[in-house]
């Protein structure tokens, strides 16, 4: 009956994530989107929790087949609520050319040759929403599909490898399809990933965090986010960090090499470690890599290949806290100009109990609480940069942190209502900040009634007792 009443659920949620991807209303109706998020959200929430009732041979089987549907609902329309994916396409373009895509921004007249007319559109076509003007060959004006497209590529290296590795293996007339082909296997994969550790470790129920969240087939697979890429790289980078430490260096400076954003999860992995060659152990090679998969771009660029990088942190006011609302729960009760500091105190802290008072077994635990707090500190926009959090959560059970990704969906698909956007997101994180508290709260009164875990035993849970070992 569980299993059932948990089928059922999921079979909504892909229906109602189905709607969702179809309704073009992020500009146009973002009262109604908003709505359509809300429903997939209450619907995850309800089937993550009747799972954890199910038995644990069906749960999986619901968890696999489940996380399919669910992620091939992002395939049915163009990208609804980013423009971010189109940037990907070009410069994979720009790089089976032989032209580095760190070079030219994509209105450069040099690389006018190179352009596909599904990402520069002319005439009537530019007159849909979100089309940015950029001049002709001739002077003549006309449009681009690609957001900021006067400024050079932000992405690191094993991004762009991805993005030429999808431009290789695509039909001509492929699109956006590709890339959204592409972040559903990865989706997919992630979520056979998390079973396998978990099985290993822990409770495999707890997948379903990942398989069906609605950030998955929203943003790594309808929106294509590069994001996704990175995430099997950290999970299965901290999963192996237990055991080998040198594999799991790799891993990870391969996640952070992909989207810079993956770093905060090496406090996790370094958690509980005392000896400076255990952590040179993890440290080393993930930072050889990042560093080798830089070089051939900087052999082959002209310009930096950080690109956009500086510029973006300024747009999006990581130096200004007015600029885009960021750091909003800090200056609910600070002065703007000590948002940042404060910022910066209370990181240091975070990080320093996980490296001192975390444990080596659970890495992705010390990754979580980093992550999550860093979340809450930034309060993000961008819906997307919660995929990893959303694995993190996957890996260690603490579904209360699920409202942290949830907030950064409120607050980036409410940006075009006529009510106050800073309003929501910062009503939005401050929830799921109290969420997060609760959860803590309860954890740790259900913790100090239940028997104590063997220490270092490799399937044992957190010490919140039996709570969690049914999550």
């Amino acid at each position: 009956m569980r299993s059932l009443t948990t089928g059922v659920l999921v079979a909504g949620l892909t229906a109602v994530l189905a709607v969702t991807v179809l309704k073009d209303g992020y500009i146009t109706d973002p009262g109604g989107l908003s709505r359509w998020y809300a429903v997939c959200w209450i619907l995850f929430a309800a089937a993550a929790f009747a799972v954890r009732r199910a038995p644990v041979r069906h749960a999986v089987v619901l968890i696999l087949a489940g996380g399919v549907a669910v992620a091939a609902t992002g395939l049915l329309a163009p990208p609804r609520t980013s423009t971010d994916s189109y940037r990907y396409a070009w410069d994979g373009r720009v790089q089976a050319a032989g032209i580095s895509p760190y070079d030219h921004p994509p209105a450069d007249p040099a690389l006018v040759e190179l352009r596909d007319d599904w990402l520069f559109p002319t005439g009537a076509r530019c007159e849909a929403p979100e089309r940015a003007r950029i001049a002709g060959p001739k002077g003549e004006v006309h449009c681009t599909r690609i957001n900021r497209p006067k400024v050079h590529t932000i992405y690191p290296p094993f991004a762009e490898g991805y993005f030429l590795m999808v431009h290789a293996v695509a039909p001509d007339d492929a699109r956006h399809k590709a890339l959204q082909a592409g972040g559903a296997l990865i989706a997919v994969g992630t979520t056979v990933a998390l079973v396998v550790v978990l099985r290993r470790r822990g409770d495999p129920r707890k997948a379903a965090y990942w398989a069906w969240c609605p950030a998955v087939p929203l943003e790594a697979v309808n929106n294509a986010h590069v994001d996704v890429v990175g995430v099997p790289l950290a999970v299965v980078g901290l999963a192996m960090v237990v055991r080998r430490r040198l594999e799991g260096g790799v891993l990870l400076g391969a996640a952070v090499a992909t989207k810079l954003l993956p770093a905060v999860v090496l406090p996790g992995a370094l958690a509980g470690v005392r000896r400076w060659r255990d952590a040179a152990a993890v440290l080393v090679p993930a930072a050889a890599v990042v560093a080798l998969s830089y070089l051939p771009y900087v052999l082959l660029s002209n310009s930096s290949v950080l690109g956009y990088l500086s510029g973006y942190t300024e747009e999006e006011g990581y130096d200004d806290p007015s600029a885009r609302n960021r750091y909003a729960l800090l200056r609910l009760v600070l002065p703007d100009a000590w948002a940042l500091p404060a910022v910066v105190v209370v990181t240091v802290a975070v990080v320093g109990y996980v490296l001192r008072r975390g444990d080596p077994e659970l890495p992705w635990s010390g990754a979580l609480l980093v992550t999550g707090t860093a979340f809450l500190l930034m309060t993000p926009g961008y819906s997307w940069y919660a995929l990893l959090l959303v694995a993190l959560v996957a890996l260690d059970g603490r579904w209360e942190w699920l409202g942290v990704a949830a907030a950064g969906a409120a607050k980036y698909v409410t940006v075009h209502l006529d009510a106050d956007g800073e309003t929501i997101g910062t009503t939005a994180y401050a929830l799921a900040a109290v969420a997060v508290l609760v959860g803590h709260v309860v954890r740790r009164s259900r913790g100090r009634g239940a028997p104590a875990a063997r220490t270092g035993a490799p399937g044992r849970e957190r010490d919140s007792g039996p709570a969690v070992a049914v999550e």
